[in-house]
């Protein structure tokens, strides 16, 4: 019995396999993921900029932006730091077993954070299109602040009881993690102890932290439609689907890889795919919000357009302060 306590308490650190097998394209994607994480901060960065500095963006809707921006300043910052090392120096590269459980603890909290902030945002969007004259009652200052919160709060709680159970696992060989960061259900292929309690919770948690926020934007986007449609002005339904298309775009990414890597059975024949899938969620959607939301926002634009002329105002005017 000790002999068997012992063995299940040897591992010490796992090793991340991330994309093994590229040989030489390890270096080009090093700088590729480098380059998107360098793009990922710059645009999230900015986006929070815009909003605080042009009191134009003092809504509900772009202070949803905003914290959805530092939201996935954090999600990229717990990911790509030790991905972009794993390309860099492979296997010598390791991670102690209580910080892969902290680096997969932050994801999901982070993750279960963005799940109830997008549903915020939508039902945002549905109270601004279909009860526009009660808009400002329905989604004061305090209503917002308290969605931001409950989204936090909502993630630390149900991730708190997952790490819990967690840190309950023995961990006796192998140590490698056949995914590019500490995604759970790879972890729990390596435990010795029995995981049934933990799969099945974690199991509830996803479809509770998931479906419950996607029901509630498919909801809001029925309602949404439904009000567009019955619109008489072509130019008005233009403008009413115009404030929420970005919003969709970015929900129907983040949802659709989500739920399959989370929601459908976990079978070895899906294993491959879902480490593609969860780049989408993990890397590209924090890329590509800044980029959606800025490309297709006409107000966004025109803020960004203002703070470009304000700095080249202040640096011709420090430039003749020079000369």
């Amino acid at each position: 019995m000790a002999q068997t306590e012992q063995n299940q308490t040897n591992i010490a650190a796992f090793y991340l396999l991330g994309f093994v097998g590229l040989g030489n394209l390890q270096v080009p994607l090093f700088y590729f993921f480098l380059v998107i994480y360098i793009v990922t901060m710059v645009g999230n960065i900015l986006i929070i900029l815009l909003v605080i500095n042009d009191s134009h963006l003092h809504t509900p809707m772009y202070f949803f932006l905003s914290n959805l921006s530092c939201l996935e300043i954090c999600y990229s910052s717990d990911i790509l730091p030790m991905m972009l090392a794993n390309l860099l120096y492979g296997r010598e590269r390791s991670i102690s077993v209580t910080g892969c459980m902290m680096q997969y603890y932050f994801f999901a909290i982070l993750g279960v954070a963005e799940c109830c902030l997008l549903g915020a945002m939508s039902y945002d969007r549905c109270v601004a299109i279909c009860k526009p004259l009660h808009y400002t009652t329905l989604m004061n200052g305090r209503i917002c602040l308290q969605f931001i919160i409950g989204s936090w709060i909502n993630g630390l709680f149900v991730m708190s009881i997952v790490l819990y159970l967690m840190h309950q696992l023995k961990f006796c060989g192998p140590s490698e993690i056949n995914h590019f960061f500490c995604e759970l259900n790879p972890i729990l292929k390596l435990a010795c102890s029995d995981t049934h309690l933990i799969e099945v919770v974690t199991f509830f948690i996803s479809a509770m932290c998931i479906l419950l926020p996607f029901f509630l934007t498919l909801a809001s986007y029925i309602f949404i439609i439904s009000t567009i449609m019955r619109m008489s002005s072509v130019s008005g339904r233009k403008k009413a689907f115009s404030t929420c298309s970005s919003h969709l775009i970015v929900v129907s990414i983040f949802y659709s890889t989500l739920m399959i890597v989370y929601i459908l059975p976990k079978t070895d024949g899906l294993r491959n795919i879902n480490k593609v899938l969860s780049l989408f969620y993990t890397i590209l959607t924090p890329l590509f919000n800044p980029l959606i939301y800025s490309l297709r926002n006409r107000e966004v634009k025109e803020a960004l357009r203002k703070a470009v002329a304000k700095l080249c105002t202040v640096g011709r005017m420090h430039h003749c302060n020079l000369v």
